[in-house]
């Protein structure tokens, strides 16, 4: 195994144009999992812990090696609050909001905020840089449409982030758990208002006809919150497997969606 740890984001962009096929090695939580449980052996790894362009946050643009230990202690209170979910004290001091975009699971805590949010992923190679919305760049269930050669710079936040928001997850503890079912949810002052979910599909997904159905809804009726639970329940498409059921998800999500609306809403 061949292993190059770069010292800036133009050592890591070369070292990634000349093995386009490497495995990107953030904090590892996710990596060393694969490596130490399931035989993961890459022939060359690029550990981008030590580029410092990586770790930047300015303004909207959050850094991909930027970790959910400083998310938690961030201005954005729903990534915060994702974040402070995320394993130990150690994992959240080493995991990375690139890590979460490169693994691309369906559980990925911070992954329902940026598509509440509709976030752009920035992406850079050897003489280019492009940005992919957040459902064109999560593809599946931990696929993404990361090209070879690329690198996860960061991710770029719209400017106008409600300061109604919140976020929750259902899982077997309240410590390091993996979610069940999580949700984010962001609302407007005009009552215009995202959710996202994540572990209740095979990506994070956004159910369309509840958030039209309660953005219309400027002052929402009790009849209106049991609507707008219903049709969240609904529009997921969960699984069963080990951890939960199909049915126990989608009861879970329309629970959890709703009662974030009446957080925001109180």
């Amino acid at each position: 195994m061949q292993m190059i740890i770069p010292r800036s984001l133009d050592e890591a962009v070369a070292a990634a144009a000349a093995h386009p096929e490497a495995t990107i090695l953030g904090g590892g939580t996710d990596l060393m999992v694969s490596a130490n449980l399931h035989g993961l052996r890459p022939e060359v790894v690029i550990g981008v812990r030590r580029v410092p362009e990586l770790a930047e946050w300015e303004g909207r643009f959050i850094g991909a090696g930027v970790t959910y230990a400083r998310m938690e202690r961030g201005p954005i209170p729903a990534l915060a609050e994702a974040a402070r979910t995320v394993g130990s004290p150690q994992i959240r001091n080493a995991g990375t909001l690139g890590g979460n975009l490169g693994t691309a699971s369906p559980a990925g805590d911070a992954l329902p905020i940026l598509a509440a949010l509709d976030a752009d992923i920035v992406l850079r190679a050897a003489g280019r840089e492009r940005s992919v919305r957040w459902d064109d760049f999560i593809v599946g269930p931990k696929k993404n449409s990361r090209e070879p050669g690329e690198l996860i710079v960061g991710v770029r936040l719209p400017d106008d982030i409600p300061a109604r928001q919140a976020f929750a997850k259902i899982g077997f503890r309240n410590a390091m758990v993996i979610a069940v079912a999580s949700c984010c949810l962001f609302r407007a002052k005009d009552g215009a208002t995202t959710v996202a979910l994540g572990s209740v599909g095979p990506t994070p997904m956004r159910p369309r006809a509840a958030e039209d159905m309660i953005s219309a809804e400027r002052s929402p009726t009790p009849a209106a919150l049991v609507e707008f639970q219903r049709l969240v329940s609904e529009e997921v498409s969960p699984i069963t497997d080990h951890r939960s059921t199909e049915a126990y998800r989608r009861t879970a999500a329309g629970v959890l969606a709703r009662r974030l609306l009446e957080r925001v809403l109180a």
